[in-house]
C-alpha cells in the first residue's frame, strides 16, 4: 500500500477558531515547577463534607448509582432544588422546569445551544468566565463582549450593553459573582438589565455558581426572580463551589416549562445524564445541615481580607478591586511588562514559584486571576514570594 505523507486532517471552524486555554496552560506549568503557592485554581482545597461523602458511599452500597437517571435527573432530587430556589433565590419553581447537568458548564452549554442559531449573537460583560465565550463560539454564534467599569467595582456598563444590541442578539449571558472579578451586581443593575431583555426580547443566562459568597452586607439577586423576567431567564447553579464538589460534576438549570425541554434536547447528547452517585451526593447536600456552607463563606471572607492586606503592601506593582463575592480577585498589574499578562504569570510561575491565571484568560490582559479559596498559609507563602521576587 502506496504510505501517504502531508495529510491535512480536517477540524472544523469552530473549534479551530478557539485559543489554547491560559488556564489549562497554567495548570500545565504549575506541574514543572516544585513546591508552588496555588493561587490559580478556582476549586476549594477544604474537600467534600463528610455527610456529603456518606451518602454517596450508602447509594452505592445500596445498588443505586450503576445505571442511568432520567435525563432530567432524579425526581428526589429535583424536589429539594424546587424548594431550594424558593427559600434561597425566591424562584417558584417546579420539578418538570429543572434539568441535573454536568456541573454548570454543561447546563450552560445546552443552555446556549437551545437559544441560539449559526450568526446569532450573545453580550457577554468582560472580564467575565472564558468558558462562557467558548460555549457560544461552539454554538457558531458571536460572542459580544461589553468592557464592565473597573473604576467602579467592576460593575455592568448599561448603556454600552444596550448600545451592543442588534438585530442579530438573542440573549445576555452573564456569572453573578462574577468569574474573575469578584464584583456582584446590585438590584439596580440587574434591573436594568430585565428592562433591556423586555424591551428587545432577549434571553438572559445567567451562571450563579458562587450564589453563597457575599461579603460585607453586598447580596446576591437572582434575575429570574423579578416580576416578569422568569418566562426569559436561564439560570444555572452548582453544588461545585456551595459544598466543595468540584470533582463530582453536578449542577442544574432552570427554566421555564417552555424552554427546559429545549434545554433538554441539548442537554441528553452532551450527557444523557449528570452521574447518578453524584445526584444522591447532591440530594444529601441540599437536605444535610448547611453549617458547611456558612463555614465556607466566613473562611472566604478572612482569606479574602489577608490577600487585600497583602496587595496593600504591593501597591507599588497592583492595583484592586475589593471583591464583593465569589473567592476570586481580579487585581491589575501596574508594571509595563504586565500588559503581557499570559508572560507575566509564566515568569512569576517560574521564577517566584507562584501560580496565578492571567487575566487574558478572562478578556482582562493586565490582570492576574488569583483565588482566595485556599488556606491563609498558602496566602501568605505566595505572597512572601511575591515580596521578595519584586
Amino acid at each position: 500500500m502506496e504510505q501517504r505523507t502531508n495529510i491535512s486532517v480536517p477540524v472544523s471552524n469552530r473549534v479551530s477558531q478557539i485559543p489554547k486555554s491560559a488556564i489549562h496552560e497554567m495548570t500545565r506549568l504549575s506541574k514543572e515547577v516544585d513546591d508552588v503557592a496555588f493561587l490559580s485554581w478556582a476549586k476549594p482545597t477544604s474537600g467534600t463534607p463528610e455527610h456529603i461523602n456518606r451518602a454517596a458511599i450508602k447509594a452505592i452500597e445500596e445498588g443505586k448509582t450503576g445505571g442511568y437517571s432520567e435525563p432530567a435527573g432524579l425526581y428526589e432530587l429535583r424536589v429539594e432544588i424546587v424548594k431550594k430556589l424558593g427559600e434561597v433565590n425566591s424562584i417558584e419553581a417546579s420539578a418538570e422546569e429543572i434539568v441535573v447537568t454536568v456541573g454548570a458548564i454543561e447546563g450552560l452549554c445546552a443552555a446556549v445551544m437551545a437559544v441560539i442559531d449559526p450568526g446569532d449573537e450573545i453580550i457577554i460583560p468582560i472580564p467575565g468566565y472564558s468558558s462562557h465565550v467558548r460555549q457560544v463560539v461552539m454554538a457558531s454564534g458571536k460572542p459580544v463582549c461589553v468592557p464592565t467599569v473597573e473604576e467602579e467595582g467592576f460593575c455592568l456598563d448599561i448603556g454600552a450593553i444596550n448600545n451592543a444590541i442588534t438585530d442579530r442578539t438573542k440573549a445576555i449571558m452573564f456569572s453573578d459573582p462574577n468569574n474573575p472579578t469578584g464584583s456582584v451586581y446590585s438590584k439596580e443593575e440587574l434591573e436594568a438589565i430585565a428592562e433591556i431583555a423586555c424591551k428587545n426580547n432577549l434571553i438572559i443566562i445567567t451562571d450563579e455558581a458562587y450564589e453563597y459568597f457575599t461579603f460585607d452586607g453586598y447580596k446576591h439577586h437572582s434575575i429570574a426572580s423579578f416580576p416578569g423576567m422568569k418566562e426569559r431567564v436561564i439560570s444555572s447553579f452548582t453544588f461545585t463551589k456551595t459544598y466543595a464538589m468540584t470533582g463530582w460534576r453536578i449542577g442544574y438549570v432552570h427554566a421555564s416549562k417552555e424552554l427546559i425541554p429545549q434545554i433538554k434536547k441539548g442537554h441528553i447528547p452532551f450527557a444523557i445524564c449528570a452521574p447518578v452517585v453524584s445526584q444522591y451526593a447532591a440530594v444529601e447536600a441540599l437536605r444535610g445541615s448547611q453549617e458547611c456552607v456558612d463555614n465556607f463563606r466566613e473562611h472566604y471572607e478572612k482569606t479574602r481580607n489577608l490577600m487585600c492586606e497583602r496587595l496593600d503592601r504591593l501597591g507599588n506593582i497592583f492595583e484592586y478591586q475589593r471583591p464583593k463575592g465569589s473567592y476570586l480577585m481580579f487585581p491589575k498589574i501596574k508594571l509595563e511588562r504586565g500588559k503581557d499578562s499570559l508572560g507575566f504569570a509564566k515568569r512569576l510561575l517560574k521564577e517566584a514559584r507562584v501560580s496565578t491565571t492571567p487575566g487574558v484568560a478572562f478578556r482582562g490582559e493586565s490582570h492576574l486571576r488569583m483565588s482566595f479559596c485556599v488556606p491563609e498559609k498558602t496566602i501568605n507563602k505566595a505572597f512572601d514570594r511575591m515580596e521578595d521576587y519584586f
